[in-house]
């Protein structure tokens, strides 16, 4: 069973601010969460091994591989329309 952490330990295993963490939660991003209660003050943890996995599979090999046209294009050739000669 893995570890329940806090949302300043989740941050600090990621390498980031705990304000981006909880920016993260808000937009959607980010490894997913607990949230004990329903307020938006209720507390939050996170899975330690969730964390991890979540960090591991957002690794790249350059700053080019994480972008929104690479990751709609990851495994197939970019196709582009034909030139049209006049």
């Amino acid at each position: 069973m893995s570890k329940t952490i806090s949302n300043t330990q989740a941050a600090a295993l990621l390498g980031i601010t705990p304000n981006t963490l909880k920016f993260w939660r808000h937009k959607g991003r980010g490894p997913a969460f607990i949230k004990f209660g329903s307020s938006p003050q209720a507390g939050v943890a996170y899975d330690e091994a969730d964390v991890i996995a979540w960090r591991d599979a957002h690794k790249y090999g350059s700053t080019s591989a994480y972008s929104p046209a690479a990751q709609a294009n990851a495994g197939s050739a970019v196709r582009r329309p034909a030139a049209v000669s006049r």
